[in-house]
């Protein structure tokens, strides 16, 4: 669930959101035609995405870094390059992912940016633990961190177009207005 969803609109609507960001998600994974990991924070969920269309897994870390890179590092183990999305933007096409990997045939690194600071997609060709460190995670300062981390590490970065993630009950509403126009 988005807690800070919860925050302003409570528990249940914030759940609700959350689904329906899930929903959007998929219908957006399933569009694109390679291998598609699903990591859960916790347990293995009974839920609508098929097994046959994700291998599920979960995720593992202490922090969002720790889960990013684990993630990445599991799919390079057996593909040469792995995009890794979040559930939180909703605008992300199959498009801007297949621009992602294609990216990474001349970049080390490709981010998706988002509009608070951090990021709706990392994608690389082999997974650097350094550009995951020291980041304060759920501030305006990850892709900033992220972007030094890289040029510390001599990884080039290709930037990808700039889309809003949902982080507010605002963020969810504006999305709303400007993509279910009445």
């Amino acid at each position: 669930m988005k807690t800070r969803i919860a925050a302003t609109a409570g528990d249940d609507k914030a759940l609700e959101i959350y689904k329906k960001l899930l929903d959007i998600t998929q219908v957006t994974a399933l569009s694109f035609s390679g291998d598609r990991l699903l990591y859960y924070d916790g347990a293995i969920q009974n839920d609508n995405f098929a097994d046959t269309d994700f291998l599920k897994m979960s995720q593992k870390g202490k922090d969002l870094g720790q889960k990013m890179y684990n993630a990445l590092s599991y799919a390079l183990g057996f593909c040469q390059k792995a995009v890794l999305i979040g559930s939180d933007c909703p605008t992300i096409t199959k498009e801007i992912i297949e621009e992602a990997f294609n990216g990474l045939d001349n970049q080390d690194v490709v981010i998706g940016p988002s509009k608070d600071g951090g990021y709706y997609l990392i994608g690389m060709k082999n997974a650097e633990w350094e550009l995951f460190n020291n980041i304060n995670w759920s501030t305006e300062e990850v892709l900033k961190a992220t972007l030094n981390n890289a040029q510390k590490i001599n990884k080039s970065v290709k930037l990808l177009t700039e889309l809003t993630d949902i982080d507010t009950e605002k963020d969810w509403n504006d999305y709303l207005k400007k993509n279910n126009p009445k």
